[in-house]
């Protein structure tokens, strides 16, 4: 699994003219997952995304986790972050886990998720076309890879 986690000050994502989930301060989590992620992997990255410490304490430094400064987690699913740029210039995507394993996985992250934090998860809808808005606070961008655990 791979997470892009930017720092907003609010975010949103709108399908068909609809907001499907918004926050205010907190996460936008960019999700992909591929065909080898484990339910371990999902554990771990929720476990990471949720005591990442990103959030600035009283004296201007990053030591505070989205749970410690009561924010909220957007989790949007986006199969391109497994994109294979190595050939041409057309992405491949066949590393991009399949909607039958890369469903049930977002949808346990999502309850992950909102355990390890107390609050609702807000989301898009997997496979849709989603609009993304949001306000990038500092900007603080942060990439995770489950490969790269160690």
């Amino acid at each position: 699994m791979r997470a892009v986690l930017q720092r907003v000050t609010e975010a949103s994502c709108t399908v068909d003219g609809k907001i499907t989930g918004e926050i205010q301060r907190g996460i936008l989590v960019l999700l992909g997952i591929e065909d080898a992620d484990t339910e371990a992997d999902l554990i771990w990255l929720a476990q990471k995304i949720a005591n990442m410490r990103i959030f600035s304490d009283e004296n201007g430094l990053m030591n505070k986790s989205v749970i410690d400064v009561h924010g909220r987690i957007l989790l949007i699913s986006q199969f391109t972050l497994f994109a294979s740029t190595k050939k041409g210039n057309r992405p491949g995507f066949t590393r991009a886990a399949k909607p039958t394993i890369a469903i049930p996985l977002y949808e346990k992250i999502i309850v992950e998720l909102g355990t390890l934090t107390g609050s609702k998860i807000e989301v898009g809808i997997f496979g849709a076309d989603m609009k993304i808005k949001l306000v990038n606070d500092g900007p603080v961008t942060v990439m995770v890879d489950t490969k790269n655990k160690e």
